[in-house]
């Protein structure tokens, strides 16, 4: 959906509902990115409708408080960021280890994006405050630990794996190729794409070394 910017208003009268979800979305938009720049303390409600050119009065009928606008705002970027089942379906192949490369590079893209990389900053800043959307950013990797988990099960039924609970290997497979340099990157570190590669690599092969039968 096309983005309304402050440079296109709606008209005089009253909006569409279509203009009137434009707008929503970008009053959501621009309280994450006061959120992420001053912090939840220093945001105000006023500062937030002014960016946006709102009345404080069009805000608050959305919003009882600030607390509400954070959270509608958090969640709405965490649906935007989650992975599509059917991005993780495109790259499966007959070769694992393939497949587990392609879906490692698919997460770590997503992990480093930009709404990937404020997802991170915002619950490493704000959790402590609002534990909930620690919650729903781990709830957003959820589709791509069961696509995960139906794929291990597939191959262990096959007797090509073995494997306990596919659930707890495929969150310790994500977890082993989002770590290291992914982690530095959220952080503010530089983005060194042939390390990413490599630590992808050699993450797949430790997986499927430990989880193949002996």
């Amino acid at each position: 959906m096309q983005q309304l910017t402050r440079n296109h208003r709606p008209g005089a009268g009253r909006p569409t509902r279509e203009q009137a979800e434009l707008r929503h979305e970008e009053l959501l938009d621009r309280a994450l990115e006061l959120f992420l720049e001053k912090g939840f303390e220093l945001v105000t409600m006023e500062a937030i409708a002014a960016a946006v050119g709102m009345t404080k009065r069009t805000v608050y009928a959305r919003y009882e408080d600030k607390s509400a606008l954070f959270r509608a705002a958090v969640q709405r970027a965490i649906e935007r960021w989650v992975i599509p089942v059917e991005a993780l379906q495109a790259v499966e192949t007959e070769d694992l280890e393939a497949t587990l490369v392609a879906i490692a590079r698919i997460r770590q893209a997503n992990a480093i994006s930009p709404v990937g990389l404020r997802m991170q900053r915002i619950v490493n800043a704000e959790s402590y405050r609002f534990p909930e959307i620690l919650h729903a950013l781990e709830h957003g990797t959820r589709p791509t630990i069961v696509y995960l988990a139906g794929l291990l099960s597939r191959y262990a039924q096959q007797g090509q794996l073995h494997i306990e609970d596919a659930e707890i290997a495929a969150a310790t497979f994500l977890s082993m190729v989002i770590g290291g340099p992914t982690r530095s990157i959220v952080l503010g570190g530089p983005v060194d794409e042939a390390a990413l590669e490599k630590r992808i690599q050699i993450c797949v092969r430790m997986f499927l070394n430990g989880v193949r039968p002996r």
